[in-house]
């Protein structure tokens, strides 16, 4: 065992609830290395460049540090350079650009976490990985061509153009509203019979009302059958249409790393949302010395947790890790 590579705690993930336990590790002087397999907060920064945050700023403080923005909900670019910031000045030890391929027992209930770049040793790991890597995929003909994205980031890219946008949910409104605003000739397919209860309160109305004025057209009860090199095929209740189209923004949602999880050992709950085992009072998994915290938490139910329900985990996680 490299004695430079052995520390206190491995936290894997460098996103909000990954940074909280870092800071949590400092005020306990606890030694801890954060691994994060993109960039520092990878999720946030792969959202929309011009999403703002449902919560106010105040939610998504992390550490006491005050999160200070222009208005009361943050965009995305503000919470970027907030989380940067909490990570200078707390001067936090992060590998970015790292992933973890698996974490291994080791002997007297240690762990040795191997990643692209190297071999690191703890009795502690902290899993902390979100759930926005993975998209639900259509799984369609067509699917793999260039003109389709699980990711959308600027509207810019689409003015002038045929989009189909595929969902009614937070993500597809952004780009259906943001899309249509730079030019784009947009229409949705959405599977169910309304736009999404979950939608942004201020985003909902736009889109209804852009629809039934007939600026954005939305197909309900509907699904895609083929994506081509120029059109798009459609099931819709009226029966199959194909319409013309030279983008595809997939905006069908994302699911958390749960093979990563089983493949070292944690519990899945045996239902549809497979729920990973953990101590409520501690967020300690099944194996000992690993805990769980964030949105990985909730398993496959990804609505139940966000940045400000979960940053208590930070404290719990590492008040036990030092009462053991």
């Amino acid at each position: 065992m490299n004695q430079a590579n052995l520390y206190d705690v491995i936290i894997i993930g460098a996103g909000p609830i990954g940074i909280a336990c870092a800071l949590e590790c400092n005020k306990n002087n606890l030694h801890y290395l954060v691994i994060e397999k993109g960039c520092l907060v990878n999720s946030l920064y792969n959202y929309p460049q011009n999403m703002t945050f449902f919560s106010t700023s105040e939610k998504l403080e992390i550490g006491n540090i005050p999160f200070v923005c222009t208005n009361a909900k943050p965009t995305r670019n503000e919470a970027l350079e907030y989380y940067r910031r909490v990570a200078k000045v707390a001067n936090l030890n992060v590998h970015l650009f790292e992933e973890v391929i698996t974490v291994r027992d080791q002997q007297n209930n240690s762990y040795i976490v191997e990643t692209t770049k190297g071999k690191y040793f703890s009795k502690n790991i902290i899993i902390s990985t979100g759930f926005h890597d993975i998209p639900y995929l259509l799984n369609i003909p067509g699917e793999n061509l260039p003109k389709v994205t699980h990711y959308y980031k600027d509207p810019h890219f689409y003015a002038f153009q045929n989009i189909i946008i595929v969902g009614a949910n937070n993500s597809a409104v952004d780009a259906a509203l943001e899309t249509w605003r730079k030019g784009a000739n947009v229409t949705m397919i959405i599977q169910n019979d309304a736009i999404g209860t979950r939608v942004k309160y201020w985003a909902r109305p736009d889109i209804i009302n852009r629809i039934e004025e007939g600026s954005i057209k939305a197909y309900y009860n509907s699904t895609i059958k083929e994506i081509k090199e120029t059109s798009v095929i459609i099931n819709t209740p009226q029966g199959i249409i194909d319409i013309p189209n030279d983008w595809v923004i997939a905006a069908t949602g994302y699911q958390p790393n749960l093979n990563f999880l089983e493949k070292i050992g944690i519990d899945l709950s045996d239902d549809a949302i497979k729920k990973p085992f953990y101590d409520n009072q501690t967020h300690e998994s099944n194996k000992k010395g690993i805990y769980l915290a964030g949105v990985i938490c909730g398993g496959m139910n990804t609505h139940s947790l966000f940045i400000e329900n979960s940053i208590e985990h930070a404290n719990k996680i590492v008040m036990a890790i030092m009462k053991n």
